[in-house]
């Protein structure tokens, strides 16, 4: 018909051909984290199988406290990535905070003064972060790669390389109760999640942290303030790690100088495996969530088998380049290159 669409022949025609079009089509519409969810409820259900320890109260609630923490920091990695970037600072930035937090605290300031302190901090370092990959225009990778090595090197000064005792008793509680049997530790990331995923959701620097991330130089020539976004991006992904150090603090009921040693990369894999795009422009918290879960499931599940933690690393790692690979794949095809 002139002037028409020509339709796919395999949908037009009735039959099998149609019907798997149709499939493909529905595949293609589930989002990444709709996969990493079943895979991670089939994991559960294996390990129930598998383990008479997996289903009992101390255990899962032991998952949702060890998810809680990784959880708050990849939220914080989430903003970055959706602007196309990257923080590899935020094990370190959790650690510095940590240990600040601790030392607070053994000098007997308030609990919600050394809190401050520690968001401040924290806001602080991501807005220098911001700023050097903003308006330097050094690559994200080498400033959040100097931080890395450089906030845990303050940490270890700070604390003389000895975990930091003295806590108040009441900080561990924040660690160790529970509501309804629920953990205190996930009310809080709950809560964290859901306001991150209305900002993400339904504000304006959200809708413009995907933007940059999709196009920067277009969403530049619209008037977006890209140096505030990637403040705003930057600062919270350093204060979400802020938060991360001191709910660790209140977990361990110490100030550890190592502590968050290599959550840069748990949050990273969590926010890719969850469904961010390392390009830039794509990620959700309740992907990012299920992602953290996903990796806390494997680390548990491991741990209940007797299974060798090497092969729990050689399996997230796989896990990471599959979905690296998809998400590539993805951008090619729609790019029509493949």
């Amino acid at each position: 018909m002139a002037g028409g669409t020509t339709a796919d022949p395999a949908l037009a025609a009735p039959g099998p051909g149609r019907d798997r079009a149709a499939l493909g089509g529905w595949r293609h519409r589930l989002p990444v984290e709709s996969y990493v969810a079943a895979l991670t409820v089939a994991i559960w259900v294996l390990l129930a199988l598998a383990s008479p320890y997996f289903w009992t109260v101390g255990n899962i609630t032991n998952i949702l406290r060890q998810v809680s923490i990784a959880s708050v920091i990849a939220f914080g990695e989430l903003f970055s990535i959706i602007l196309a970037g990257i923080d590899l600072s935020v094990g370190s930035v959790a650690g510095l905070v940590g240990i600040v937090f601790a030392l607070l605290l053994a000098a007997h300031v308030p609990v919600a003064l050394a809190g401050l302190a520690g968001l401040a901090l924290g806001l602080l370092i991501g807005v220098v972060n911001g700023l050097a990959i903003d308006r330097l225009g050094i690559p994200a990778f080498i400033v959040t790669l100097a931080g890395l090595q450089g906030f845990r090197g303050l940490a270890l000064l700070l604390s003389g390389g000895m975990t930091i005792a003295g806590m108040p008793p009441g900080l561990r509680l924040i660690a160790d109760t529970s509501v309804l049997l629920v953990p205190t530790l996930f009310i809080v990331m709950a809560v964290i999640g859901v306001i991150s995923h209305f900002m993400l959701s339904a504000t304006r620097i959200g809708r413009y942290m995907y933007a940059i991330g999709s196009n920067a130089e277009a969403a530049q020539r619209v008037g977006i303030n890209v140096t505030v976004v990637t403040l705003a991006a930057y600062g919270l992904s350093a204060c979400f790690a802020a938060i991360g150090g001191m709910l660790l603090v209140a977990r361990l009921s110490m100030g550890t100088p190592t502590a968050a040693g290599g959550y840069e990369l748990q949050a990273i894999a969590a926010a890719v495996v969850g469904g961010a795009s390392l390009f830039g422009g794509r990620g959700s918290i309740v992907g990012c969530f299920i992602g953290a879960l996903l990796f806390t499931t494997i680390g548990n599940g491991a741990n209940l088998l007797g299974v060798d933690p090497f092969w729990e690393m050689v399996i997230e790692g796989l896990l990471i380049a599959a979905v690296v690979y998809l998400d590539n794949l993805t951008k090619l095809r729609r790019a029509g290159l493949r």
